[in-house]
C-alpha cells in the first residue's frame, strides 16, 4: 500500500486525532482537506467508513465500501465493512451481506473474521449447520481461544452459545 505524504497524512492524522477527542465536524473537514488522489487511500476510505459506522450512517456506510472493493479489492476489510454496512442500510439485509462475504473467504482464506461474520449471518437465517460450519473454519483460520471469547460474547451467535461453550 502506498503511504500517504504531507500534507496528506496530517490532515489524516489530524482527523484521526480530532475524532479521539469527539470532534466529528473537525475530524470531516481535515478529511475533506486531503487531496483528490488520496481520497481512495485504504486508510482514509477506512477511516471515513468507521466515522459512518459510529454515526449509525448506514447508507453512507455502505457507499465508503463500496468504494473500498473498487479501490481496495485485495484488501480483506473492503469486503468484511461492506458487508457490514449491507447488513444495516436501508435497503439491505442479512441475506445480502451475506451474499456479500460469501466470495471474500475464498479469497482471503487465513481471514478468520470472514467465516466467523458468515456464521453470524447464517446463525441469524437461523441456518445453523451453516453457521456451525462456517464457525469451524474461523477456528481453523485463527486462535480458538480468542474466537470462542469473542463469540460467547455476540448475541448473533446466541444459538450456538452451548456448543461453543464445548468446544
Amino acid at each position: 500500500m502506498r503511504r500517504l505524504e504531507p500534507p496528506d497524512v496530517h490532515h489524516f492524522h489530524a482527523a484521526q486525532g480530532w475524532l479521539g477527542l469527539g470532534a466529528r465536524a473537525d475530524a470531516w473537514l481535515e478529511l475533506d482537506a486531503i487531496s483528490p488522489p488520496n481520497q481512495h487511500h485504504p486508510a482514509v476510505m477506512d477511516l471515513r467508513w468507521t466515522m459512518h459506522v459510529e454515526a449509525r450512517e448506514w447508507d453512507a456506510a455502505l457507499k465508503v465500501a463500496g468504494d473500498m472493493l473498487v479501490h481496495a479489492p485485495g484488501r480483506a476489510d473492503s469486503w468484511l465493512h461492506h458487508a457490514y454496512a449491507l447488513r444495516r442500510a436501508s435497503h439491505g439485509s442479512l441475506a445480502q451481506a451475506r451474499a456479500a462475504l460469501e466470495p471474500a473467504a475464498k479469497k482471503f482464506p487465513k481471514e478468520p473474521v470472514i467465516p466467523y461474520n458468515l456464521s453470524c449471518y447464517a446463525c441469524q437465517l437461523h441456518k445453523l449447520e451453516e453457521a456451525r460450519s462456517w464457525f469451524q473454519l474461523a477456528l481453523k483460520a485463527g486462535k480458538k481461544s480468542e474466537l470462542k471469547r469473542m463469540a460467547l460474547a455476540d448475541s448473533d451467535l446466541q444459538a450456538l452459545w452451548e456448543e461453543i461453550r464445548q468446544l
